[in-house]
Protein backbone atom coordinates (compact mmCIF):
# COMPACT_ATOMS: atom_id res chain seq x y z
CA UNK A 1 0.00 0.00 0.00
CA UNK A 2 1.29 3.92 -0.65
CA UNK A 3 1.10 5.52 2.55
CA UNK A 4 -0.91 8.99 2.31
CA UNK A 5 2.31 10.44 4.67
CA UNK A 6 4.33 10.39 0.98
CA UNK A 7 2.29 13.62 0.36
CA UNK A 8 4.22 15.03 3.30
CA UNK A 9 7.25 17.69 2.53
CA UNK A 10 10.68 16.39 1.38
CA UNK A 11 9.34 12.96 1.26
CA UNK A 12 11.43 10.51 -1.11
CA UNK A 13 9.75 7.10 -1.55
CA UNK A 14 11.73 3.99 -0.22
CA UNK A 15 12.41 0.97 -2.72
CA UNK A 16 12.48 -2.77 -2.25
CA UNK A 17 10.66 -4.19 0.59
CA UNK A 18 10.32 -0.87 2.21
CA UNK A 19 8.17 0.34 -1.04
CA UNK A 20 5.54 2.07 -0.35
CA UNK A 21 6.40 4.50 2.49
CA UNK A 22 9.20 7.37 2.71
CA UNK A 23 12.87 6.55 2.60
CA UNK A 24 13.60 9.70 4.07
CA UNK A 25 12.26 13.47 4.14
CA UNK A 26 15.16 15.45 3.24
CA UNK A 27 17.69 15.12 5.50
CA UNK A 28 18.64 11.80 7.23
CA UNK A 29 20.84 12.24 9.95
CA UNK A 30 18.72 15.13 11.22
CA UNK A 31 15.85 12.60 11.14
CA UNK A 32 17.67 10.06 13.49
CA UNK A 33 18.79 12.21 15.68
CA UNK A 34 15.49 13.38 16.18
CA UNK A 35 14.54 9.75 16.70
CA UNK A 36 17.45 9.32 19.05
CA UNK A 37 16.22 12.02 21.29
CA UNK A 38 12.96 10.76 21.52
CA UNK A 39 11.32 12.36 19.57
CA UNK A 40 9.30 12.14 15.85
CA UNK A 41 7.80 8.93 14.14
CA UNK A 42 8.36 6.43 11.53
CA UNK A 43 5.80 5.45 9.01
CA UNK A 44 5.64 1.57 8.97
CA UNK A 45 2.14 1.58 7.37
CA UNK A 46 3.53 -0.81 4.85
CA UNK A 47 3.94 -3.69 6.88
CA UNK A 48 1.47 -6.45 7.15
CA UNK A 49 -0.66 -6.76 10.02
CA UNK A 50 -2.73 -10.00 11.29
CA UNK A 51 -5.17 -10.23 14.23
CA UNK A 52 -6.12 -13.21 16.17
CA UNK A 53 -9.48 -13.52 18.31
CA UNK A 54 -10.94 -15.84 19.92
CA UNK A 55 -10.88 -17.66 23.70
CA UNK A 56 -7.89 -20.36 22.48
CA UNK A 57 -5.84 -17.77 20.23
CA UNK A 58 -2.77 -17.40 23.16
CA UNK A 59 -2.88 -21.44 24.15
CA UNK A 60 -3.01 -22.12 20.19
CA UNK A 61 -0.51 -19.70 19.17
CA UNK A 62 2.23 -20.95 22.19
CA UNK A 63 1.43 -24.70 20.07
CA UNK A 64 3.23 -23.19 16.87
CA UNK A 65 5.61 -20.21 17.89
CA UNK A 66 8.89 -20.44 18.98
CA UNK A 67 8.01 -18.03 21.91
CA UNK A 68 6.25 -18.94 25.11
CA UNK A 69 2.84 -16.81 24.94
CA UNK A 70 0.24 -19.50 26.55
CA UNK A 71 0.45 -16.69 29.38
CA UNK A 72 1.03 -13.22 27.74
CA UNK A 73 0.08 -10.30 29.39
CA UNK A 74 -2.27 -8.15 28.16
CA UNK A 75 -0.30 -5.48 26.78
CA UNK A 76 3.20 -6.97 27.04
CA UNK A 77 5.09 -6.86 23.72
CA UNK A 78 6.87 -9.91 22.46
CA UNK A 79 8.89 -11.05 19.43
CA UNK A 80 8.21 -14.98 18.11
CA UNK A 81 9.31 -17.42 15.07
CA UNK A 82 7.77 -19.36 12.90
CA UNK A 83 10.12 -22.21 12.21
CA UNK A 84 10.52 -24.95 9.76
CA UNK A 85 10.33 -28.72 9.79
CA UNK A 86 14.24 -28.03 9.86
CA UNK A 87 14.50 -25.00 12.19
CA UNK A 88 15.28 -22.83 9.54
CA UNK A 89 13.49 -19.30 10.13
CA UNK A 90 10.30 -18.91 7.64
CA UNK A 91 8.51 -16.27 9.69
CA UNK A 92 9.04 -13.60 12.28
CA UNK A 93 6.44 -11.75 14.27
CA UNK A 94 6.06 -8.64 16.25
CA UNK A 95 2.78 -9.32 18.55
CA UNK A 96 0.85 -8.19 21.36
CA UNK A 97 -2.39 -9.14 22.98
CA UNK A 98 -4.77 -7.03 24.73
CA UNK A 99 -7.19 -9.05 26.16
CA UNK A 100 -9.18 -9.93 23.35
CA UNK A 101 -6.96 -9.84 20.16
CA UNK A 102 -3.34 -10.57 19.26
CA UNK A 103 -2.16 -7.82 17.29
CA UNK A 104 0.71 -9.04 14.93
CA UNK A 105 3.00 -6.80 12.51
CA UNK A 106 5.27 -9.22 10.12
CA UNK A 107 7.47 -8.13 6.88
CA UNK A 108 5.96 -6.47 4.20
CA UNK A 109 4.11 -9.22 1.62
CA UNK A 110 4.51 -12.34 4.23
CA UNK A 111 1.11 -11.87 5.88
CA UNK A 112 -0.70 -13.89 2.98
CA UNK A 113 1.94 -16.98 3.73
CA UNK A 114 1.73 -16.33 7.39
CA UNK A 115 -1.92 -16.45 7.80
CA UNK A 116 -2.16 -19.31 5.65
CA UNK A 117 -0.09 -20.60 7.72
CA UNK A 118 -2.30 -20.21 10.67
CA UNK A 119 -5.71 -21.13 8.77
CA UNK A 120 -4.09 -24.76 8.13
CA UNK A 121 -3.27 -24.87 12.23
CA UNK A 122 -6.81 -24.14 13.29
CA UNK A 123 -7.91 -27.67 13.91
CA UNK A 124 -10.55 -27.84 16.28
CA UNK A 125 -9.33 -24.40 17.87
CA UNK A 126 -11.36 -21.04 18.95
CA UNK A 127 -9.75 -18.79 17.22
CA UNK A 128 -10.28 -16.55 13.74
CA UNK A 129 -7.19 -15.22 11.84
CA UNK A 130 -7.64 -12.01 9.78
CA UNK A 131 -5.86 -9.60 7.43
CA UNK A 132 -6.01 -6.58 8.96
CA UNK A 133 -3.57 -4.86 6.77
CA UNK A 134 -6.40 -2.82 5.15
CA UNK A 135 -7.95 -1.05 8.11
CA UNK A 136 -5.02 -0.83 10.49
CA UNK A 137 -1.00 0.75 10.10
CA UNK A 138 2.01 0.34 12.29
CA UNK A 139 3.73 3.58 13.04
CA UNK A 140 7.06 3.57 15.53
CA UNK A 141 7.47 6.18 18.11
CA UNK A 142 11.09 6.08 19.71
CA UNK A 143 12.30 5.32 23.04
CA UNK A 144 11.47 9.00 25.09
CA UNK A 145 8.79 9.80 22.89
CA UNK A 146 6.19 11.98 24.54
CA UNK A 147 3.51 11.41 21.67
CA UNK A 148 0.04 10.06 23.00
CA UNK A 149 -0.69 6.88 21.95
CA UNK A 150 -4.55 7.49 22.09
CA UNK A 151 -6.40 6.82 19.25
CA UNK A 152 -4.02 3.49 18.48
CA UNK A 153 -5.75 0.40 18.35
CA UNK A 154 -2.91 -1.46 20.50
CA UNK A 155 0.07 -0.25 21.31
CA UNK A 156 3.64 -2.74 21.62
CA UNK A 157 6.10 -1.32 24.62
CA UNK A 158 9.66 -1.80 23.36
CA UNK A 159 13.39 -0.65 25.02
CA UNK A 160 13.78 1.16 21.65
CA UNK A 161 10.26 2.55 21.63
CA UNK A 162 6.59 1.78 21.05
CA UNK A 163 4.74 0.30 18.17
CA UNK A 164 1.80 1.46 17.50
CA UNK A 165 -1.49 0.11 15.41
CA UNK A 166 -3.52 2.89 13.72
CA UNK A 167 -6.68 2.90 12.24
CA UNK A 168 -5.38 3.30 8.26
CA UNK A 169 -8.31 5.93 8.15
CA UNK A 170 -6.67 8.03 10.87
CA UNK A 171 -2.63 7.76 9.80
CA UNK A 172 -2.50 10.95 8.63
CA UNK A 173 -4.38 12.68 11.51
CA UNK A 174 -2.89 10.62 14.54
CA UNK A 175 0.83 11.27 12.48
CA UNK A 176 0.34 15.28 12.68
CA UNK A 177 0.41 14.99 16.50
CA UNK A 178 3.50 12.69 17.06
CA UNK A 179 6.57 15.28 16.04
CA UNK A 180 8.60 15.82 12.95
CA UNK A 181 8.59 12.10 10.23
CA UNK A 182 11.59 9.93 10.12
CA UNK A 183 12.12 7.62 7.03
CA UNK A 184 12.31 4.22 7.51
CA UNK A 185 16.62 4.45 6.43
CA UNK A 186 16.96 6.61 9.83
CA UNK A 187 14.91 3.39 11.22
CA UNK A 188 17.24 1.38 9.43
CA UNK A 189 20.49 2.85 10.43
CA UNK A 190 19.38 2.51 14.70
CA UNK A 191 17.73 -1.22 13.92
CA UNK A 192 21.81 -1.95 12.44
CA UNK A 193 23.69 0.04 15.91
CA UNK A 194 20.77 -1.85 17.98
CA UNK A 195 21.52 -5.35 16.15
CA UNK A 196 18.24 -6.47 15.73
CA UNK A 197 18.38 -9.22 12.47
CA UNK A 198 15.50 -8.61 10.02
CA UNK A 199 13.99 -11.04 7.89
CA UNK A 200 14.69 -11.44 4.52
CA UNK A 201 17.87 -8.82 5.02
CA UNK A 202 19.87 -11.12 7.91
CA UNK A 203 18.10 -14.47 6.81
CA UNK A 204 18.40 -16.78 4.11
CA UNK A 205 16.31 -19.95 3.33
CA UNK A 206 19.07 -21.50 5.74
CA UNK A 207 18.60 -19.43 8.68
CA UNK A 208 18.24 -20.99 12.45
CA UNK A 209 17.51 -18.71 15.24
CA UNK A 210 20.80 -19.10 16.94
CA UNK A 211 22.98 -17.50 14.24
CA UNK A 212 21.49 -13.85 14.04
CA UNK A 213 21.06 -13.72 18.10
CA UNK A 214 17.03 -14.58 18.31
CA UNK A 215 17.27 -16.95 21.00
CA UNK A 216 17.34 -13.92 23.09
CA UNK A 217 14.61 -11.89 21.61
CA UNK A 218 12.27 -14.41 20.09
CA UNK A 219 12.88 -18.11 21.41
CA UNK A 220 11.94 -19.80 24.57
CA UNK A 221 14.61 -22.60 25.62
CA UNK A 222 12.20 -24.12 28.25
CA UNK A 223 8.51 -24.25 26.48
CA UNK A 224 6.56 -27.09 25.21
CA UNK A 225 7.37 -28.91 21.67
CA UNK A 226 7.14 -26.34 18.31
CA UNK A 227 7.99 -26.87 14.65
CA UNK A 228 11.26 -27.00 14.60
CA UNK A 229 12.27 -27.40 18.34
CA UNK A 230 14.40 -30.10 17.99
CA UNK A 231 17.27 -27.93 15.58
CA UNK A 232 17.09 -25.37 18.21
CA UNK A 233 18.01 -27.50 21.09
CA UNK A 234 20.30 -29.38 19.49
CA UNK A 235 22.37 -26.62 18.38
CA UNK A 236 22.09 -24.68 21.47
CA UNK A 237 22.75 -28.02 23.75
CA UNK A 238 25.59 -29.60 21.88
CA UNK A 239 26.94 -27.38 19.21
CA UNK A 240 27.16 -23.90 17.86
CA UNK A 241 25.35 -22.45 15.07
CA UNK A 242 27.46 -22.31 11.94
CA UNK A 243 27.48 -18.93 11.07
CA UNK A 244 26.84 -15.61 13.39
CA UNK A 245 25.53 -12.36 13.01
CA UNK A 246 28.50 -9.78 13.36
CA UNK A 247 28.08 -5.61 13.43
CA UNK A 248 30.89 -4.14 11.25
CA UNK A 249 32.32 -0.57 11.63
CA UNK A 250 32.83 0.44 7.90
CA UNK A 251 35.68 2.48 6.50
CA UNK A 252 34.67 5.79 6.46
CA UNK A 253 36.46 7.28 3.48
CA UNK A 254 34.74 5.06 1.27
CA UNK A 255 31.78 6.79 -0.49
CA UNK A 256 29.50 4.32 -0.65
CA UNK A 257 27.71 1.59 1.54
CA UNK A 258 28.07 -1.99 0.58
CA UNK A 259 25.02 -3.73 -0.70
CA UNK A 260 22.41 -6.64 0.64
CA UNK A 261 24.92 -9.64 -0.60
CA UNK A 262 28.26 -8.23 -1.04
CA UNK A 263 30.51 -10.73 -0.26
CA UNK A 264 32.43 -10.57 3.25
CA UNK A 265 36.64 -11.72 2.89
CA UNK A 266 38.92 -11.23 4.95
CA UNK A 267 41.27 -7.93 4.38
CA UNK A 268 44.48 -9.63 3.96
CA UNK A 269 43.34 -12.59 1.38
CA UNK A 270 40.83 -10.13 -1.00
CA UNK A 271 40.68 -12.40 -3.54
CA UNK A 272 40.13 -15.24 -1.29
CA UNK A 273 37.16 -17.15 -0.43
CA UNK A 274 33.97 -15.36 0.71
CA UNK A 275 33.64 -15.97 4.73
CA UNK A 276 29.70 -14.35 4.44
CA UNK A 277 27.44 -11.69 3.45
CA UNK A 278 27.05 -8.09 4.16
CA UNK A 279 23.01 -8.61 5.46
CA UNK A 280 22.43 -4.74 5.98
CA UNK A 281 24.27 -0.88 5.57
CA UNK A 282 23.59 2.43 6.51
CA UNK A 283 25.17 5.71 7.74
CA UNK A 284 24.70 6.37 11.26
CA UNK A 285 24.56 9.86 12.32
CA UNK A 286 27.35 9.51 15.07
CA UNK A 287 29.09 6.06 13.97
CA UNK A 288 29.13 7.16 10.40
CA UNK A 289 28.74 4.06 8.01
CA UNK A 290 27.82 0.57 9.55
CA UNK A 291 26.43 -2.42 8.49
CA UNK A 292 25.36 -6.33 9.49
CA UNK A 293 26.71 -9.30 8.06
CA UNK A 294 26.49 -13.03 8.86
CA UNK A 295 29.57 -14.94 8.34
CA UNK A 296 30.90 -18.50 9.13
CA UNK A 297 31.13 -19.09 12.62
CA UNK A 298 35.17 -19.60 13.12
CA UNK A 299 35.99 -16.35 11.44
CA UNK A 300 38.78 -14.82 13.98
CA UNK A 301 36.92 -12.00 15.86
CA UNK A 302 40.00 -9.65 15.45
CA UNK A 303 40.03 -9.83 11.91
CA UNK A 304 39.70 -6.90 9.73
CA UNK A 305 37.22 -7.73 6.59
CA UNK A 306 36.34 -6.67 3.56
CA UNK A 307 32.93 -5.96 3.09
CA UNK A 308 32.86 -5.76 -1.04
CA UNK A 309 35.53 -3.66 -1.40
CA UNK A 310 35.53 -1.57 2.04
CA UNK A 311 37.50 -2.25 4.67
CA UNK A 312 35.35 -3.27 8.25
CA UNK A 313 36.58 -4.19 11.51
CA UNK A 314 33.90 -6.26 13.45
CA UNK A 315 31.63 -6.51 17.15
CA UNK A 316 30.86 -10.04 18.29
CA UNK A 317 27.26 -10.27 18.39
CA UNK A 318 26.69 -14.32 18.57
CA UNK A 319 29.85 -15.35 20.17
CA UNK A 320 31.86 -18.23 18.33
Amino acid sequence: MKSPLLSLPGAVPAEGPDEGVAAHYGDIFREQRNLAQGTGFVDLSHRDVLTVTGDDRLSWLHLLLTQHVSELAPQQATEALVLSPNGHVEHALYLVDDGATTWVHVEPGTGAALRGYLESMRFFYRVEVADATAEYAVVHLPEGSVASAEGAAAVRELPYGRDLFVPRAELEKLTAGYGPAAGVWAYEALRIEGHRPRLGFETDHRTIPHEVDWLRTAVHLQKGCYRGQETVARVHNLGRPPRRLVFLHLDGTEETLPPHGAEVRLATEPDGRALGVVTSSARHHELGPIALAVVKRNVPVDAVLLAGTVPATQDVIVPQ
